[in-house]
């Protein structure tokens, strides 16, 4: 069976886990697992990832993810093989630590979050090793309901904002749903197109729009696009308006390649924020293709 197509691009949401070799245990102690964390904050930190749920299990992970400069597999590169280092030099154990590749769904984010961190921290109620998934410390539940202060790699503000502003509140409402879940015990997976995305008809069809639209940015070297182009003290100069600032911020990504990090710092501006503007154009431009595609008759 053929490897499943990686699709990468700004604001992209993914489900990762990943195995041990063989079925072997990934976390022997509690300092793996620590240490784990301190190398998955460092490579939120670097990569410009947001992190909405995790849950480590014994012999595999979870993540829940948003990529906001669509570089999945350079982040996980650096996460995975970091960790295997730390693992195979602390236990004196040779050779691959993980399973293969990693798994990543790409999950519509409007129709599929608040199922898909639900799935990930009753993994461990699911698999027997807990009645409740207040009494695992390696999920991000905890956190997200208080109970603990929340590691700095963890945005709970994105799941808790859904049910409501007020933090209270709030907190109740996501400990209901979860325990919803423990009754229900949907996997949202089932419900998963083409071996990876998780989402509606039409986000499939945004995605593959979305994925040509990189892949043809993509073709462009990088070095060529990055001789001659404008500063971004000189794309900025001047906006009326957020339109204007949204397409100034477009056409800074994607014809002069500025990172989303370098765009977002440049104009003061939350990395999701500008991740989003980017994403939206993606998403406009992929109806207009098919929109010409399919004329009306």
């Amino acid at each position: 069976m053929t490897r499943p197509l990686r699709i990468e691009y700004p604001g992209a949401l993914y489900h990762v886990t990943s195995r041990g070799n063989a079925c072997q245990n990934i976390f022997l102690s509690n300092k793996d697992r620590l240490r784990f964390f301190s190398i998955l904050a460092d490579t939120i930190n670097t990569f410009n990832w947001i992190c909405y749920a995790y849950c480590l299990m014994e012999n595999h992970y979870h993540i829940f993810i948003e990529t906001l400069d669509g570089n999945l597999a350079a982040g996980m590169r650096q996460l995975n093989g970091v960790y295997t280092q730390y693992f195979n030099r602390t236990h004196s154990r040779p050779g691959h630590l993980f399973q293969g590749r990693y798994k990543a769904f790409l999950v519509e984010k409007e129709s599929y979050l608040l199922q898909v961190a639900r799935y990930i921290v009753l993994n461990p109620v699911h698999a027997g090793l807990t009645d409740c998934p207040e009494v695992w410390r390696w999920s991000s539940y905890r956190a997200t309901v208080g109970l603990c202060k929340a590691p700095v790699f963890l945005t709970v503000d994105g799941i808790l904002g859904l049910f409501s502003r007020q933090l209270a509140l709030a907190r109740r409402e996501y400990r209901k749903f979860v325990r919803d879940g423990m009754i229900i015990k949907e996997n949202p997976f089932d419900k998963v197109k083409h071996r990876t995305i998780l989402g509606s008809p039409q986000f499939i069809d945004n995605t593959w729009e979305i994925k040509k639209e990189a892949n043809q940015i993509k073709e462009i070297p990088r070095e060529a696009r990055m001789v001659g182009r404008p500063q971004l003290k000189d794309i900025f100069f001047r906006f009326d308006d957020n339109q204007d600032r949204n397409q100034a911020i477009v056409f800074a990504r994607k014809q002069c390649l500025y990172s989303v990090k370098e765009i977002a710092d440049y104009l003061g501006l939350h990395y999701s924020t500008a991740s989003k503007v980017i994403s939206k154009s993606l998403r406009s431009s992929s109806n207009s293709h098919s929109s010409n595609s399919h004329p009306k008759t």
